[in-house]
C-alpha cells in the first residue's frame, strides 16, 4: 500500500484527481488535507468519502504540528501538493494569502517530508511561472521563470524551494507545470464556469480587454492522468510540462459556449483589462510524452461540451457555491 498525503484535495483539480485515483487504485491510501477555503468543497468528493482507503482531514498546510502528526499517524510515504491560492485577480487585490499558503505552506510540507524521508514529493505548479509569450514559441521546462502576478510569483517561489530541497538535501521532488484546466467542479470565478453560469442566467459575460489573450486548455482528467504517470514513473528532480497544444483566445471560448447554449453574442461585455495580464501561454509537453508515454485522451470540443453539460446538470451544486450555502451544507454533512 502507498500511503499518500494529498493536500488541497477538496479543490477543483485535487478532488478530480482523488476521485480518479481511488476509482483505479485499491493499493493507494489517500489522506486528504484541505483548509476548506472558499474554493474547497467536499461535495466534490461524495463518490470517494466512504471508501476505506480515503480519509479527510480539515487543516492548513502551514500547520507544522498537524503535518507532523499526520505523517506519524498514517505512516505517510508520499506527498502530492495541490494546495494553493490560485486566482490571479484575488492575488492582485491581496497577495498575503498567496505568499502564506503557496510559499510558506509548501516550505512547511517540504520540511516535514524531509524529516520523514518521503519516497516522492510531487509539487503541482502552473505554466504561469514562465510569464508571457509573444506570438511564437512554446514554454519548455528550460524556459526561465518570469512570473508577472503575485499568484504566479508565489508558485515560482514554491517551485524553487522544492528544487532546492532536491539539490541540497536529496528530497525526491518532482514538479509538474500544467496549462489552463477546465472540467467538472471548477469554482465559478474561473473563465469557463463563469461564462456558462452567467449565460444560463442571461447575465452579461465579462471579457478582459480585447478578449484575445491566448491560453492552452486541458481537460482536468487528462491532467489527472499525467500526474498519475509522473507519480508512478517520473524522475526525481525533474520538471514536466503538461499541455495539449489547444491554444484558444478567451473570446473564442466565450463564443463557443454561447453557440452551444444558443445564446446571443450581445451578452458579451468587454471590461477593463486585468493588471499585468499575460498575453499568451503555450506548452511544449514533448518531454512527458517522450519520457513517460503520456498523451491526452480528450479533444477540446468534446470535453468542453461535457463540461457545459455537467454545469447544466449540476445546478444545485453551483447554486450553493454562488449563494455561500455550501459551507453550512457540508459542515452538517461531514460533521466538521
Amino acid at each position: 500500500m502507498k500511503n499518500i498525503l494529498i493536500t488541497g484535495g477538496a479543490g477543483f483539480i485535487g478532488s478530480n484527481f482523488i476521485n480518479y485515483i481511488l476509482d483505479k487504485h485499491n493499493d493507494y491510501n489517500i489522506v486528504n488535507l484541505d483548509k476548506l477555503t472558499y474554493a474547497g468543497n467536499l461535495e466534490n468528493l461524495i463518490s470517494s468519502k466512504d471508501k476505506k482507503n480515503y480519509k479527510f482531514i480539515h487543516g492548513d498546510i502551514t500547520n507544522s504540528e498537524l503535518i507532523n502528526y499526520l505523517f506519524e499517524k498514517y505512516e505517510l510515504g508520499y506527498v502530492i501538493n495541490f494546495a494553493a491560492e490560485s486566482h490571479v485577480d484575488r492575488s492582485i487585490l491581496s497577495s498575503k494569502e498567496f505568499v502564506t499558503t503557496n510559499v510558506l505552506g509548501t516550505n512547511t510540507l517540504l520540511d516535514v517530508a524531509r524529516k520523514f524521508k518521503v519516497k516522492k514529493f510531487i509539487q503541482i505548479s502552473t505554466d504561469e511561472v514562465y510569464g508571457s509569450l509573444g506570438k511564437d514559441g512554446l514554454f519548455t521546462e528550460d524556459t526561465p521563470l518570469s512570473p508577472n502576478s503575485p499568484y504566479s510569483s508565489s508558485k515560482a517561489s514554491a517551485d524553487m524551494l522544492a528544487l532546492a530541497n532536491f539539490r541540497t538535501y536529496g528530497l525526491p521532488v518532482i514538479i509538474t507545470r500544467c496549462s489552463n484546466n477546465y472540467g467538472p467542479y471548477q469554482f465559478p470565478e474561473k473563465l469557463i464556469p463563469l461564462i456558462i453560469i452567467n449565460a444560463l442566467h442571461d447575465k452579461k459575460l465579462p471579457v478582459y480587454g480585447d478578449g484575445k489573450n491566448i491560453r492552452d486548455w486541458i481537460y482536468v482528467l487528462d491532467h489527472c492522468r499525467a500526474i498519475e504517470l509522473v507519480f508512478e514513473k517520473g524522475e526525481n528532480g525533474e520538471v514536466y510540462n503538461i499541455g495539449v497544444s489547444t491554444e484558444m483566445q478567451n473570446i473564442e471560448i466565450v463564443k463557443l459556449i454561447l453557440n452551444y447554449l444558443k445564446k446571443s453574442d450581445s451578452l458579451i461585455e468587454y471590461v477593463q483589462d486585468r493588471l499585468g495580464h499575460d498575453r499568451r501561454y503555450a506548452i511544449d509537453s514533448s518531454k512527458i510524452k517522450n519520457a513517460l508515454g503520456w498523451s491526452p485522451k480528450f479533444s477540446f470540443e468534446d470535453a468542453t461540451i461535457k463540461t457545459i453539460d455537467w454545469y447544466i446538470n449540476n445546478q444545485d451544486w453551483w447554486n450553493r457555491i454562488i449563494s455561500g450555502e455550501y459551507m453550512d451544507y457540508y459542515k452538517k454533512q461531514y460533521k466538521i
